[in-house]
Formats: structure tokens, sequence, C-alpha cells
């Protein structure tokens, strides 16, 4: 996405938040993904040999941002299955679950936000945010109730992808959360749901209806930027979007940008006014 790995910006967020102990769950084919996170021996010596600290610096970037760890997922049994996998390396503490194919914004600290939360009230914290009637079959979607907060809400149930006009909401849970180490005990008992997979949204509804496990299950909602890299076109807008913010790049794309979309406006005008003309005006 511009020009980095999207993975990577999901590992400087957990960085920004100030977790440095990365476990990565990855799958078969996901060799590259380590190779990006690893030494480039050769590539940096030539660099020094060159005396190009610039590049130097952004080569070695990746490699210096945490204490990152890799566990293969083996059977591709689900959510709930890769995150059941952390359990040796996590041991009895909380932890942050960051899904891969969720991007945010850099400029909202939501994670942040959500550890702050979970320090608070010592509970479970999602990620929600509300979404139209005809994306809730794509989510698990949360039962909210008020709290004293404004922007934290309660949650009392869960639904994994329901069909529109079942959804108890359109809160949706995004590709964040604060989980308690009890839900290492719920999904190892946690029978495969939709889809024949382990479904995190199980454990968690087990957690959200009963609060005395550890805390019950609390959702921040998010109104910031947020991409779906696993979405073509949530992608494209996602890469967009990051360019126009950048620093470096975002005044000068920005203005191609706004040049282009009229040349586009401009374009859609013409087509059908010329639609009409024959072979012999054209």
């Amino acid at each position: 996405m511009v020009d980095k790995p999207a993975i990577q910006y999901v590992v400087e967020e957990a960085v920004k938040a100030g977790l440095v102990d990365i476990l990565m769950i990855t799958g078969r084919n996901k060799n590259a993904l380590e190779n990006h996170f690893d030494r480039a021996f050769e590539l940096e010596a030539t660099l020094r040999r060159k005396g190009d600290a610039s590049r130097l610096t952004k080569v070695t970037h990746s490699t210096d941002l945490a204490d990152i760890h890799y566990v293969r997922q083996g059977d591709p049994l689900g959510l709930g299955h890769a995150v059941s996998k952390a359990a040796m390396h996590v041991g009895r503490e909380s932890f942050a679950l960051l899904l891969g194919d969720d991007i945010i914004d850099e400029e909202f600290d939501l994670l942040s936000q959500m550890i702050v939360e979970h320090q608070e009230r010592g509970a479970t914290i999602v990620a929600l945010m509300e979404v139209p009637d005809e994306l809730v079959s794509s989510y698990g979607v949360a039962s909210i109730e008020a709290t004293e907060k404004e922007g934290v809400v309660r949650i009392t149930g869960l639904v994994e992808k329901p069909d529109l006009g079942d959804q108890p909401s359109n809160y949706a849970i995004i590709g964040r959360y604060i989980l308690q180490p009890e839900v290492f005990d719920i999904l190892a008992t946690t029978e495969p749901g939709r889809g024949g997979e382990i479904q995190l949204t199980d454990a968690l509804t087990v957690l959200a209806e009963n609060p005395n496990i550890a805390g019950g299950v609390y959702g921040i909602v998010f109104t910031g930027r947020r991409y779906d890299t696993g979405d073509r076109l949530s992608y494209l807008q996602a890469v967009v979007q990051i360019a126009s913010h950048r620093k470096d790049l975002g005044p000068d794309f920005s203005a191609w940008l706004i040049d282009y979309a009229a040349s586009l406006e401009s374009a859609s005008i013409a087509s059908p006014a010329s639609a009409g003309k024959s072979a012999s005006d054209k």
C-alpha cells in the first residue's frame, strides 16, 4: 500500500501503542511476510558501501520495529482457531489481536484507546463500526447497551454474519481486539460454527453473556478511517487516501488527483453527447 506492505502498517500501529512483542499467526506460502521483517544483509552492506544512509534507514526500519515471532496455523479452521495458536506464547496475560487485512489510519489512535479502556474495566474490548444494512452479513454484529461513557458500549451478545433483517444492530466488529486470556479456555471447547470454522465471535459471545468470567465485553465505537484490504474497492481507496495524507507525497499527489478526477467528470459529461452521433459524424 503506497510504498510498504499492508502488514507493516499493522505492526507499526501495535508498536505505536507500546506493543513490541508481536506474534504473527501465518498460513502456507507466507514466507515473503517473514522475510520482509528479517534482515537483508547483502542489501544493507551495499547501501553502507554507497553511503546511502536514507535508503539504509528505510530498509532496516521494518527489521527494527519489534520482537516478532511466527507460528503456523496449520489447518485453516477459522479465526478462533488461529487465535488459539497463540496460547503458548501469550500465557495468562491479556493481549491485543490485530487482523492483518484491516488498516486503521495512523491519524486515529484507536488501539491505545482500547488498551486504556481495558485497563480501566478489566474486560475484553473490541472495536465497532456502524455499517450500512447491505454489509451486516459480512461481519460479526453486536447487541449493545449504552454505558456511562460516550463512544463506549457494553456488548450483550454477538451474531456472526447475520442475514439482513436478523442483525441485532448495525454495529460490526472490525479487526481490533483486546482479549482476556480466558478466551483461550473457551476456544479450546468451542465447536465449529458457521462455515465449519471455529469462530472467535462464538467465544466472545460466551464472555459477553457471562461477565463474571472475565469482566464482560465492551466496544469502542470507531468513527475514523479504516480500510479493508481484503476488498478490492476498499484496497484501492486505501492506497489513494493514505497517499493523499502523506506529508511527502500528499500535496503533489492530491493536486494530480483533483485534475484527474476533473478529467473523468468531463469525459462522463461528453460521453452521452457523443453517443448519439453516427459513424459519419465522428
